[in-house]
């Protein structure tokens, strides 16, 4: 690579061919930018050029990482993450611990953690912010440990169970399957499915094959899900943190019997790292188990 070429790459490159990965779309990566899509498939096209490899496939309506993609995505995100960690060391003597998630935090755990924190390390504030990605912030650098809910398959990411919550269905208070006890997956076979394909974890995938679901509506936030499913637009499925994280006038949760239960993970990225993550990791752990009992 030459001498040029490496100047001509800054971190805004790295941004957006991170957002582009994570995202499998441009117009969706450029909307978490907040930029246009011909600026983000212009500084795109720069960093193919500058690095002299292609990056993303374009061939196809979703687009996806070249090999080479997917071996400087891992760099990308540790560059990227370095530089936040960087800054946020010298903003601050006491650098805050910042704790992602996507949606519902931890659930019924979320205060006793937040609580406990602040009682055994005040001198460490611990700061829970919810960003809509599907790695809650953790791979561009923005948290420095995520609550991930479902599978992850980010690179450069250490992961280790937290607990597993079973799932329950998300109804229009009025719809006549609110006011049953239990319902199964089969039993919103016929209605419309909110998914919140930003950074939810249900796809019609949840469902077996002869009774699954052939209308969706897809949304990209927990907000616009809870809108459109209180709006009778559509109905969803999510976990039991939902229920109490979420209460939202107009939507009624029901358990559902037979949809496996969906794992929690707590993640950080590889490398050095805020100090006091191990200890987050390790209380989290420990606020769990007291919920209710050993993880798994």
């Amino acid at each position: 690579m030459s001498r040029d070429r490496d100047h001509a790459i800054e971190l805004r490159h790295l941004r957006c061919f991170l957002a582009i990965a994570e995202e499998g779309n441009v117009t969706r990566a450029a909307a978490r930018l907040r930029l246009t899509q011909p600026a983000v498939s212009r500084t795109l096209a720069a960093l193919e050029t500058a690095l002299g490899v292609r990056l993303v496939d374009r061939s196809t309506h979703h687009v996806a990482l070249t090999p080479e993609g997917h071996a400087f995505r891992e760099k990308a995100a540790v560059a990227v993450a370095a530089f936040e960690d960087a800054l946020a060391a010298a903003r601050t003597t006491r650098r805050p611990l910042r704790l992602g998630h996507a949606w519902s935090a931890a659930g019924d755990f979320t205060t006793p953690l937040l609580r406990r924190w602040r009682q055994a390390h005040p001198d460490v504030p611990l700061e829970l912010l919810r960003i809509d990605d599907r790695t809650a912030g953790l791979t561009r650098g923005a948290v420095d440990v995520a609550l991930l809910r479902g599978p992850v398959d980010a690179p450069g990411l250490v992961t280790e169970l937290l607990h597993r919550e079973t799932r329950v269905a998300a109804l229009p208070s009025d719809s006549p399957l609110a006011r049953r006890p239990a319902l199964t997956l089969a039993d919103l076979r016929d209605q419309v499915i909110a998914l919140n394909t930003v950074s939810g974890t249900t796809t019609l995938d949840l469902w077996p094959p002869t009774a699954r679901p052939t209308v969706t509506l897809p949304v990209a936030n927990t907000d616009d899900w809870l809108a459109a499913i209180a709006a009778d637009q559509a109905v969803g499925v999510t976990s039991t943190a939902t229920v109490g994280m979420h209460p939202y006038p107009g939507v009624t949760y029901v358990p559902l019997t037979d949809a496996p239960a969906l794992p929690v993970h707590l993640a950080r990225r590889e490398g050095p790292g805020h100090p006091s993550a191990p200890a987050l990791i390790a209380l989290a752990h420990e606020v769990a188990t007291e919920g209710h009992g050993t993880p798994g």
